[in-house]
């Protein structure tokens, strides 16, 4: 992934060590702390729960939302997630610009195609004329079979760097110890990623309106 959404990876797994969790158990009142964060962000996550399909509600028990809780004491998972989305946003637009670039290529070889062809017809002899025309409908038809499969080649471009979009998405927030993602390309299992990371968009986005980020 970018150096951002790896320098921070690396920084949660170095806070996670042996020396953060000896400072908590050595000062009781940054445990009472952690421990009321803890219970406001489950209940939080319980509330936003309810928005979600009922079928997905259901899969989301109250261990997970405790292990989504405990990963999100710290705000350094709404760092990961923004930097991936930043990533996701910034393929997307140049994906967009790709298939825009090729587009308007395309319209200029119609564009100059058809504007070839007019002129040889002005120019043509009656006794070629037959011959012209049958010459320019299997040139018309051979750029639009190019401009077909250039199209559909980008299309799978733009699948294929999406896919991985996903797949680099599942794998930084496995390593940053977020519940319920890993690398999976199951529909359902993909789908429940994507609530799993609308909850935290949502407390995040609460969290940041009512400034109690940490």
């Amino acid at each position: 992934m970018c150096s951002v959404v790896s320098c921070v990876l690396r920084d949660v797994q170095a806070e996670c060590g042996m020396d953060t969790y000896s400072a908590v158990r050595d000062d009781p009142s940054d445990a009472a702390r952690l421990q009321e964060r803890h219970y406001y962000l489950l209940s939080e996550l319980q509330t936003l729960v309810k928005d979600l399909p009922s079928s997905f509600q259901q899969r989301l028990s109250y261990t997970t939302l405790s292990d989504l809780a405990q990963a999100l004491i710290d705000g350094t998972v709404y760092e990961i997630v923004q930097g991936l989305l930043d990533i996701q946003h910034l393929t997307e637009k140049n994906l967009y610009n790709q298939r825009q670039k090729l587009h308007s290529e395309h319209r200029a070889l119609k564009q100059d195609l058809v504007r070839k062809h007019k002129q040889a017809l002005q120019t043509c002899k009656s006794h070629n004329l037959a011959v012209l025309k049958t010459n320019q409908r299997a040139e018309a038809e051979a750029l639009d079979q190019r401009v077909k499969e250039e199209q559909r080649m980008m299309d799978e471009k733009v699948v294929a760097e999406m896919d991985q979009k996903v797949l680099d998405q599942q794998n930084t927030l496995e390593k940053a110890g977020v519940p319920g993602f890993y690398i999976t390309t199951n529909p359902q299992e993909v789908m429940m990623q994507m609530n799993l990371l609308e909850l935290i968009l949502k407390l995040q986005q609460k969290e940041t309106v009512s400034g109690s980020l940490p």
